[in-house]
């Protein structure tokens, strides 16, 4: 039985909440009903995340509508003192963590003050120095995604948090593609394992690719988070639900990745307590190829190899040449040791 830790799967509501608390409360029945571990949300002012002129990102143009700009639509987005504590009594009500990411200093404050053992550092905040040794001093586990980001970014970003009180032990380094969606030949998975390699990281993926096949592949090459967004309709406005997971699709991603840890095992090769039962009908066995008379010599003319492999094993058919039968042989007949 494989050991490790489950794999830690954080159903990424972010913003898809669309600024209505009702709509957060089922996109948290739904990562529940999915079996994550976790379900995120984003906290963050848009008075300290943006300037008033600030433009939106493509993807974010390209899936709304209208002329709001990018501080009027994080405005739009914000969730409050109060929603954060609505939330996480529904989470807790449904069986599931309540976790967020922290866009700015004070935001990450308040989340600690909430009691988040762990926080999650954005794509977009892995060059904030201040903020990252805002919160490397609290010493809680962290996830840093490394969107945009150069192998170089990431040391660096490393090296802040532990100067600032957070072993490297604690962190977990999440590949990540800032597209959305993500095409496929700009997710290059295998950056996940040079960033484990290069820093002795715990690593894992932020899924923005369609589908769900690119996450399951990740645990498969050895990730020990998964994040992916998910919605309640990939129709809805706002600027991620189009590269979001559905409710089902959650639900089979969840399930496959319960399916791939199960089928990764310990490494070791055994036989399996189903297989134990098939062997002695599927290998095969020394018989006599046609009647063998007692005081004949086995050769290639009067053997073969048959099931079922109750008998002599194949293997020692060199050993067997050569030999004078001690008793009368049937054709099909095992060959007796």
């Amino acid at each position: 039985m494989n050991m490790a830790r489950p794999v830690l799967i954080i159903a990424e509501a972010g913003v898809n909440h669309n600024g209505d608390l009702d709509l957060a409360r089922r996109l948290i029945d739904v990562a529940a009903e999915a079996g994550a571990a976790l379900v995120k949300f984003q906290t963050f002012s848009a008075e300290r995340l943006v300037t008033v002129s600030a433009r939106r990102a493509d993807y974010q143009a390209r899936n709304m509508s209208g002329d709001e700009t990018h501080f009027e639509m994080l405005r739009r987005l914000e969730l409050s003192i109060e929603a954060h504590q609505e939330l996480i009594a529904h989470c807790a009500a449904r069986g599931i963590a309540f976790f967020s990411t922290g866009f700015d200093i004070e935001s990450v404050d308040f989340l600690a003050a909430l009691g988040l053992d762990k926080f999650k550092i954005p794509s977009g905040e892995i060059t904030n120095l201040p903020f990252l040794r805002n919160m490397g001093r609290y010493g809680r586990e962290i996830i840093l995604s490394t969107g945009m980001s150069t192998l170089g970014d990431i040391e660096a970003a490393i090296e802040a948090l532990e100067q600032a009180g957070t072993p490297r032990s604690r962190i977990t380094v999440l590949h990540c593609t800032t597209e959305y969606p993500t095409p496929m030949n700009e997710v290059n998975l295998r950056a996940m394992q040079s960033i484990a390699q290069a820093f002795g990281v715990r690593v894992g993926y932020s899924d923005h690719t369609p589908g769900i096949e690119v996450a399951i592949a990740a645990v498969a090459l050895g990730a020990s988070v998964i994040e992916k967004h998910f919605t309640l309709d990939r129709n809805l406005p706002g600027p991620d639900h189009k590269a979001s997971l559905e409710p089902a699709e959650l639900k089979a991603m969840v399930a496959a990745i319960r399916n791939i840890e199960m089928a990764l095992g310990d490494g070791v090769k055994r036989l399996t307590s189903s297989e134990i039962k098939n062997r002695p009908i599927v290998r095969k066995s020394l018989v006599a190829a046609r009647a063998i008379t007692a005081g004949d010599v086995f050769g290639q003319d009067n053997l073969a190899v048959k099931r079922p492999g109750t008998g002599i094993s194949p293997m020692h058919y060199d050993s067997l040449l050569g030999r004078v039968a001690v008793r009368n042989y049937s054709a099909d007949e095992l060959i007796e040791p």
